[in-house]
Formats: structure tokens, sequence, C-alpha cells
């Protein structure tokens, strides 16, 4: 199949792009605007430039989509709401209007986020059935890209889904997020380069953690396989709290 992954820059992306090709698709990569590297063969936009995202896919011709380009981070989205709804949100209506336009045949998986359910409750369990709670830009954000999701599927027929993706780790992952900052930290302090002080957030925290190559594979599953217009909780099953990881680390 020819495949284009938007965000294939990304950390999730870099590993999914690799993988699509062991399984013999034909990868169209698409970076984002200030990708770092060079690469003749990828397209280079931005996912909120309409024209850009309508031109990039009327290049590509694809027959799937695996849409991860996004802003990312939940913490930081706080602090920028206006520009995470035009990446997550409205760059995801401007995919799906170009391929409505160029490739409507095509089928389309829309990376979402288990951040859409906010809070589950302790000892409970994020359910595709149950009601969604935005508890920060990046989920709203998220919110939103699926309703345009779920609308284009019935008033277009397009053939796309959401997976709901929970944490995942892996080699070239942000020192930002959590466990590749307790690594960073970790090693630093080994090296004798930093003191023994650990910086940590809230440690009895709880988080589904999967490795991202897992979760490519399940990307590339649910292209071929899931149902339209339907969502997919993408993730272990298995709670962690980050103290539990850390002590491993450790």
């Amino acid at each position: 199949m020819r495949i284009l992954v938007t965000g294939a820059d990304g950390f999730a992306g870099r590993h999914l792009c690799a993988l699509l090709r062991e399984a013999g698709d034909e990868v169209v990569e698409a970076h984002g605007p200030r990708a770092e590297g060079v690469n003749s063969h990828a397209l280079n936009f931005d996912i909120s430039d309409e024209m850009a995202v309508r031109a990039a896919v009327q290049k590509a011709r694809p027959e799937g989509v695996l849409h991860l380009a996004g802003f990312s981070s939940v913490a930081r989205s706080h602090g920028n709401p206006a520009r995470v709804f035009a990446v997550n949100a409205l760059g995801a209506v401007n995919l799906l209007t170009a391929l409505r336009g160029s490739a409507p045949e095509a089928r389309v998986l829309l990376i979402s986020s288990g951040e859409v359910y906010g809070l589950v409750p302790e000892g409970g369990r994020a359910t595709e059935e149950q009601g969604l709670v935005a508890l920060s830009p990046y989920a709203s954000s998220k919110m939103a890209a699926e309703l345009a999701a779920y609308q284009f599927h019935r008033s277009y027929a397009l053939q796309v889904m959401v997976a709901r993706s929970f944490s995942h780790l892996g080699g070239g992952q942000d020192p930002t997020f959590v466990v590749p900052s307790f690594a960073a930290q970790l090693r630093a302090i080994q090296q004798g380069t930093a003191p023994p002080v650990l910086r940590t957030g809230n440690l009895a925290a709880i988080r589904d953690f999967s490795h991202v190559r897992d979760m490519a594979a399940a990307y590339r599953l649910l292209l071929m396989a899931g149902v339209p217009g339907q969502a997919y909780n993408v993730c272990s099953g298995v709670g962690r709290t980050i103290r539990s990881v850390l002590e491993e680390m450790l």
C-alpha cells in the first residue's frame, strides 16, 4: 500500500516509517516545515496551512494515511491553546478536506490520545464507549479532531478510523517526556556531571506504557483492518505508577 505518514520526522513517526517499509509498503513521508536534517524525498509543510496540505496530498495520492503530525505536549499546551488547536484540530480538518478532494478512497487512521478520557477512577479502565472529558487544550484539540473525523466519515463516507494512543516509549523520544527525562538525569548522575538529586513530578500517577514499535505495529494493523468510523484504544492494558517505572530504572 502507498501510505502517507504525517509527522514522519517525529518520535513515533520514525519508528512507524521503518516498520512500514519492512512490511513492504511504499511510504511517503510528510515532515514539518522546521524538520531537522535533509530528506529530499519527504514532503515538508505546516499541517495548519490548508493550501500546503492540499498540494501535498495531491502530490502523494495515497492509498492509506497515518496522521501523526501534531502538537504533542500536554503540559506545554496550556501556554498556547490557539496554536494547539491550529495544529491538532484544524490540521486534521485540512488533511481530511484534502483527502476528500484528491484521495477519497484512501483509508485513514487519525492518531488521537488516551488523554481524551480525562481522569479515570482508581482501579478503573478507559473504554471506547465512555464519555470524553478534556482537562487540557491538548485533550480538547484531540477531541475536536476526532469529531471532524467522524463527521467526514458520516457525511462523505471517508474511510477514517481513530486510534486513542496511550503512553509509549523507545529510542529517540524527546527528553521532556517523563521516562527519557529520568534516563538523562540518571546518566548524568552516574557520570558525575550532575548532583545526586533526581527531579520528578507526581510519582503516584498511573500510566499505561507500551513500546513505540508495538504502537507502530498496531497503527498499521488498524489502517489495514480497522472499521471506518470507529475509535480504538491502543495500549498494553496494564497501568503502572511512575514510581514503579523509576524504581525499575534505578
